[in-house]
């Protein structure tokens, strides 16, 4: 039997561990309605506001199917919207709302928090690498 490796399994680990450290970091600032899995939504809208759903799909690397049910939940507890594109009619165009705007703050220092636990004791040379060979898993994945 061929010798597997552990990688996989130990990206796994580490997501639900992330997942958990930045949920208990949010309650914090007395954030509980966002899950950390509906911040990845709302990193990819901070970066670029009043995206086509098809986008943030592929900019979150979530199936429509998936996404549409969270945007329900964020679109119902007031952190986005949903507009009607002028040009396309059946395009919906996802912007956040000024309440969400507010958190950006809060999100942006939490992730600073996570940035410095994931990269404790790493050299910047080791951190580039590192996100390095993550990008060529990630584009490995996705070529199938």
């Amino acid at each position: 039997m061929q010798d597997l490796k552990a990688g996989g399994f130990l990206i796994a680990q580490i997501h639900q561990l992330g997942q958990r450290i930045f949920a208990k970091k949010l309650k914090k600032y007395q954030i509980s309605d966002i899950n950390p899995a509906q911040g990845r939504i709302l990193f990819a809208l901070w970066k670029k506001d009043g995206l086509p759903i098809i986008e943030l799909a592929k900019a979150t690397s979530l199936s429509k199917s998936t996404l549409t049910p969270m945007l329900d939940r964020l679109e119902e507890i007031g952190h986005l919207k949903r507009v009607d594109s002028e040009g396309d009619r059946r395009k919906k165009l996802v912007y956040l709302t000024e309440k969400n705007k507010q958190l950006q703050d809060i999100y942006y220092q939490v992730s600073l928090d996570m940035k410095d636990i994931y990269y404790k004791n790493f050299s910047e040379k080791e951190i580039n690498q590192f996100e390095d060979y993550l990008m060529r898993i990630l584009f490995n994945l996705k070529a199938i």
